[in-house]
């Protein structure tokens, strides 16, 4: 089973399309809600700049087990078949959600919470994000081998085995990445945050 580059190329635009669209709720969010949202950033930046909450372990097994669960996910809808839909949908959430943090900084903290961006979230995504595009390429590249060599009856050279094999060894693969990723956000992000930290200004006049 071979993986279509215009696949890889759909679910990264749909990704990038995300991203925007969670880019622009930030200005959709009414002056209380901006309020929170700063308070909650401050508070999230005091806690890991003086190193209270979970511990280097604990963080790196929450963060580990969160892409886990996300992974399997990915998987499950793909040899479910009709849950494509839900892939997509799980990419275009990734990228709302990481384009919704950067809209947060720049709002609160103007181009230093872009700098404060690329410091406390880039890193580990670099990683984490490759790996799920291709782990939802490869789950969809199996669900339409299914449609199409068993639901259509064509004919076909291969078994379905073979098939659920890649796409298991896959997400597996990429599993590791999502390691790499948590144990980046365990132990080293902490301390890039904790160092960024001191040339956030206060956030503008918000909190």
């Amino acid at each position: 089973m071979k993986y279509s580059p215009n696949l890889y190329i759909f679910v990264s635009v749909l990704f990038v399309v995300g991203a925007i669209f969670g880019a622009l709720i930030v200005g959709a969010l009414t002056l209380e809600q901006q309020q929170e949202l700063a308070g909650e950033i401050s508070r999230y930046v005091q806690s890991v700049d003086s190193g209270a909450g979970l511990s280097a372990e604990e963080l790196f097994w929450d963060r580990f087990w969160f892409h886990f669960k996300w992974m399997m996910l990915i998987w499950i809808l793909g040899i479910t078949v009709i849950g494509i839909p839900g892939i997509l949908a799980l990419n275009f959430l990734k990228g709302a959600l990481i384009g919704f943090a950067i809209g947060v900084l720049i709002q609160q903290y103007g181009w230093k919470g872009i700098v404060f961006f690329f410091i406390s979230v880039v890193p580990q995504n670099i990683i984490a994000v490759p790996a799920l595009i291709i782990s939802s390429a490869a789950a969809i590249s199996f669900a339409v081998y299914v449609v199409k060599h068993r639901l259509m009856l064509q004919q076909q050279k291969e078994g379905l085995l073979p098939q659920l094999g890649m796409l298991t060894s896959t997400t597996m693969i990429m599993m590791f990445l999502f390691a790499g990723a948590a144990l980046f956000e365990a132990y080293l992000s902490p301390a890039l945050i904790g160092w960024a930290s001191v040339y956030l200004p206060p956030s503008n006049g918000t909190i």
